[in-house]
Order: structure tokens, then C-alpha cells, then sequence
């Protein structure tokens, strides 16, 4: 089974950047998309035989999360029950009786030290909801761009950003818990020593000098730990500031 997870930065965009045709080209089974900044109609896949499930923000044209799938699931939930990031799409899953797969948006706190609190607050109230997945016998694999580099090794220019959004000792605290509790970083395991970017900055030639972050991931709870069998960040194409990540899985599926 093979998932892909990308940040979009507009699905539109991304759109015009030829992803559909990509993803036309391109063998997978579910896509998980970040910041799709559309309403559900403009954001549907137009490729048949593809479900689209899509959690648009309240506000137009910002954030928002979608699953792209081959196979029709037997439930989807949007949201995590908390207003404040429920109205800006952050978070959607669908399940199966085999498997659950979500894709997730954590909020970016590098606008201001107000959207960082707000940062704070979605890992604060994204935990429990984490914890229930963790402790599922149901194997779940949780995709998206969490806007946190987890270790030095995850970005290219990490002593200079130790006191920066993305980096903070707290964020990176958050994930380590997380991953002591059970989730598995897929890509990590498999490849322990490969940076793995998967964000540029438009700043500065960042992209061609390849000074990237690590910040989107799958992760799979307990029950779907080891089944990760190979990963790859796509950069031959470029449908947006991120790059898609790619995880092949034995074990999952239908």
C-alpha cells in the first residue's frame, strides 16, 4: 500500500503546478493533503474513481486538510472537537475496518508570537485525540505537515534556529513524547542517518541550495509500527514550498 502526504500551499496552485496529473501518473492509494485553501467543490479531485474528503476552514481560501482515496471508507470524522481549530480544517480521518489514515495541518507560529500560542494550545488539545489513536488496535497511520523539525539532523541550519518556531525546545519536546509513548516516524526508522527535507523556504535560494526542513510526516501507531517497507521525498516535480512524502506499507490495505 502506498500513501503520499503533501502541504499544497493551495490546492489551486498546486493544481496549475500540474499535481493532478502527477497523481494521474503516479501509483498510489491514498493522498493526504495539508492547507488546501478551498472550499469542498474546488477541491475535489477530478480524477475518476477517487473519493474526495475534504475539511475546509470557515475562512476562505486558508488552511484546511483533505484525503484523496481509491477505496471508499466506511466512516470519515472531521475535526478534533475543539472550536478554535475545528473552524480552520485542521484535521481529517477516515476509517476502515483494516485501517485509519488522517492528515493533519499543526498550525504554523512563525507569524507572530500569538499564532505561536495558538501552536501551543493545538498540541495541547491534538494530544488526547493522539493518545486514543496511539492505544487503538486499529492500525493508523497519521500524515501531514506538523510545522516541527524533531531533531538537529532534520534541518539543514539548526543551531541558528534553536530559538525559532518549528524548533523550540517545547515543540521538539512534544514530538519526542509522542514517539517515546509508541508512534513510529516512519521515514526516521527506516532511514535514520538521510536528512529528509520536505519544507523550503522562498527565501534566499533555500530549495536550490537545498536548506530544507523535516517537518511532514507519517507516523503509525502501535499497530501499524514496522509496516513501513520503503519512503521517498518526491523533488522531481514541484507543486508547492513542500515536497510530497511517500511511504510503501505491507500489511495495510483492503
Amino acid at each position: 500500500m502506498r500513501i503520499l502526504s503533501l502541504n499544497v500551499n493551495g490546492i489551486r496552485s498546486a493544481e496549475r503546478k500540474g499535481l493532478w496529473k502527477w497523481l494521474a501518473d503516479t501509483t498510489w492509494d491514498v493522498v493526504c493533503v495539508q492547507e488546501v485553501r478551498a472550499d469542498q467543490e474546488l477541491a475535489k479531485s477530478p480524477l475518476d474513481g477517487v473519493d474526495s474528503h475534504i475539511f475546509s476552514a470557515l475562512r476562505p481560501g486558508y488552511s484546511g486538510t483533505a484525503i484523496y482515496t481509491r477505496h471508499q471508507p466506511e466512516r470519515v470524522h472531521s475535526g478534533m472537537q475543539v472550536e478554535e481549530f475545528d473552524g480552520e480544517g485542521r484535521i481529517v480521518a477516515l476509517e476502515w475496518s483494516s485501517m485509519r489514515i488522517v492528515s493533519a495541518y499543526f498550525p504554523s507560529g512563525s507569524s507572530s508570537p500569538e499564532r505561536q500560542e495558538a501552536k501551543f494550545r493545538f498540541l495541547q488539545a491534538v494530544e488526547p485525540l493522539m493518545e486514543r489513536w496511539r492505544e487503538d488496535a486499529v492500525p493508523t497511520i497519521v500524515c501531514g505537515d506538523f510545522n516541527i523539525a524533531h531533531q538537529p539532523l532534520d534541518l539543514k541550519n539548526w543551531r541558528g534556529n534553536q530559538k525559532n518556531s518549528g524548533f523550540l525546545p517545547e515543540e521538539r519536546e512534544w514530538v519526542s513524547a509522542r514517539l517515546a509513548a509508541g508512534w513510529e516516524d516512519t521515514f526516521r526508522r527506516l532511514y535514520p542517518d538521510v536528512p529528509g527535507y520536505t519544507w523550503w523556504s522562498n527565501r534566499g535560494q533555500a530549495y536550490a541550495k537545498d536548506v530544507g526542513w523535516r517537518i511532514d510526516y507519517q507516523w503509525a501507531n502501535p499497530a501499524a509500527s514496522g509496516r513501513a517497507t520503503a519512503a521517498a521525498v518526491y523533488k522531481d516535480q514541484r507543486f508547492s514550498d513542500h515536497a510530497p512524502l511517500i511511504v510503501d506499507y505491507e500489511g495495510l490495505g483492503w
